[in-house]
């Protein structure tokens, strides 16, 4: 899962070691960065077509039941990693870009809330979506309530960290899926866990990253 931890670099951090004459330019972390960014797209993507083409995939006639909902959910959040990948790895995003950015973040974040309610993980899901969503709009009201201040690309970086969280669930899931025949788990019954493994590991690495920032400028 260390692609976890790079989603909340940014080109300013480049910028800076190279500034030093290090020499050396850690492209690892940005495309960690990128493949985060990929990845929930890609899962965007894969949904849009079980929606167009339905299947009889338990998961996928979960989601075809409630697919106004589903699509009201998964498009903004597309528009919003993209954004987001604009607006961090720009020293200095378009205004409209960032507006934008906070809109689509308030309507990814809202409807997550909605989405809650038919959750395949159950109540185990539910709570990490209750927890890491309500963290994530916490954050993007910061990065708009500081958008004038230094602080804003801190809160940004803080919900976008959270938010690419669903991008490392998907190798959790993966993992799940791969030892279910030892440990007889379904993805109602895992899930929820791995919602929980993942959010918890973006949500900590953002923590840490941005506390070493600090103590470095300090």
């Amino acid at each position: 899962m260390e692609f976890a931890a790079d989603v909340i670099m940014s080109t300013n951090d480049f910028e800076q070691m190279s500034d030093r004459g290090t020499g050396r330019r850690p492209v690892w972390l940005l495309i960690g960065f990128l493949v985060s960014a990929g990845i929930a797209i890609a899962a965007v993507a894969r949904r849009l077509i079980a929606l167009l083409r339905p299947s009889q995939n338990a998961l996928d006639t979960t989601f075809s039941s409630h697919a106004g909902l589903t699509l009201a959910h998964i498009i903004p959040a597309a528009v919003f990693v993209v954004l987001a990948v604009i607006v961090l790895l720009r020293s200095s995003a378009d205004v409209w870009c960032e507006r934008l950015f906070f809109l689509f973040g308030a309507l990814t974040g809202i409807t997550a809330y909605a989405m809650s309610v038919d959750a395949v993980g159950g109540w185990v899901e539910r709570s990490a979506i209750l927890i890491f969503n309500t963290w994530f709009l916490v954050s993007l009201g910061c990065a708009y309530w500081f958008r004038k201040t230094s602080s804003k690309r801190e809160w940004m970086t803080r919900a976008v960290g959270i938010l690419l969280g669903i991008a490392t669930t998907r190798p959790v899931m993966g993992l799940f899926f791969a030892t279910s025949a030892a440990t007889h788990l379904s993805p109602e019954q895992f899930f929820g866990y791995a919602f929980w493994i993942g959010f918890s590991i973006n949500a900590v690495m953002v923590e840490l990253w941005l506390r070493s920032r600090r103590l470095h400028r300090s």
